[in-house]
């Protein structure tokens, strides 16, 4: 049995912490589940491992973390591939006040796009898509989607719960028609994803905050109750018009994920590639001494987000073997 070392830990959310590690010579991601404290919580978040653990075993894609392994006993683990482009949240925010090259933009839809599309086909709503669960490689070039906790599983037949992610990025349907009460029993369908999806693309275009000036909830009211969607005048037609369509509050209105790949690709192939720069001739002699390059595109992007200073070490952060991972595998 190979033992997983864990390392510094470089995130943590509500539910979850999360820390670099070693496993079989490979850099890895480390999600540790907290188990709640009262019956019904333990209850509900061991559901909510078990869903997400099965649901990463199950699919590959180039676009997509790639899962590695998983156990339960005696703490909740997850191990994925670990990305060190950071998210692309925070790689917006660092590339402010500019936005994304147009191409760029698009091209990060294709990615977001191709993963929806696969775990769609493979019967399962993500719920969660926004930009905090989207992550870069280490070159910038490629967007992978992460974490499966409130993915479902789809069935025609039954009603699943709204206990969804941030609001600002949930569909309207999955709303009370009174209030916006959690654990309500709502229909819906793979057609949520579509929705958080335009909202996604609109804010890689603008790289802004969607429903700017409001708070999560009043975006939610607005966005359910009075149709309010952000701005898409400023688009390209053929762009917006992709937008528009993939948040319309009909959900039977709103495309497929393999209709939003055919639509991107198609606007992509009528943007004009931006034009080579020719360096002017150089008269120099050979021995003569050059300035340095001017540099890349790549030194104008962000630096990686997730760099920061080392703390000393803590009992909690310092590097220790999980002997027992991986005994109880899914």
């Amino acid at each position: 049995m190979l033992p997983l070392f864990v390392g510094p830990k470089i995130g943590e959310g509500a539910h979850a912490k999360v820390y670099e590690g070693k496993y079989k010579d490979e850099t890895v991601a480390i999600k540790v589940v907290r188990r709640g404290e009262t019956p019904e919580e333990i209850a509900r978040r061991e559901g909510r491992f078990a869903r997400e653990v099965a649901m990463l075993s199950r699919v590959q894609h180039r676009n997509l973390v790639k899962f590695i392994g998983a156990c339960k006993e005696p703490i909740m683990v997850i191990v994925t591939e670990l990305l060190q482009g950071g998210t692309l949240r925070k790689y917006l925010l660092n590339l402010r006040p500019k936005c994304l090259d147009l191409r760029v933009a698009i091209g990060f839809a294709l990615d977001i796009a191709r993963a929806m599309e696969c775990l769609h086909s493979h019967g399962i709503i993500h719920r969660d898509l926004k930009p905090e669960n989207l992550i870069l490689t280490e070159d910038h070039k490629t967007v992978k989607l992460a974490d499966f906790g409130l993915a479902r599983e789809e069935s025609l037949t039954e009603m699943m719960t709204a206990e969804t992610g941030t609001y600002r990025w949930m569909a309207p349907e999955l709303y009370s028609t009174v209030t916006l009460r959690q654990g309500e029993k709502k229909h819906y369908n793979h057609k949520v994803d579509a929705y958080s999806f335009a909202i996604v693309l609109w804010e890689l275009i603008h790289n802004k905050l969607p429903f700017e000036g409001m708070s999560n909830l009043q975006a939610a009211y607005a966005a359910a109750f009075k149709n309010v969607r952000p701005s898409a005048e400023d688009l390209p037609e053929d762009l917006a018009s992709i937008v528009t369509s993939c948040w319309q509050e009909d959900p039977n209105a709103r495309p497929n994920f393999s209709q939003i790949i055919q639509m991107l690709l198609h606007y992509l192939s009528t943007i004009s590639p931006p034009e080579p720069v020719m360096p002017p001739k150089r008269t120099t002699s050979e021995n003569a001494v050059l300035p340095p390059e001017s540099p890349g595109t790549s030194s104008l992007m962000a630096a990686r987000d997730d760099v920061v200073e080392t703390p000393k070490a803590t009992e909690e952060d310092q590097p220790r073997s999980f002997l027992f991972c991986f005994n109880q595998c899914y």
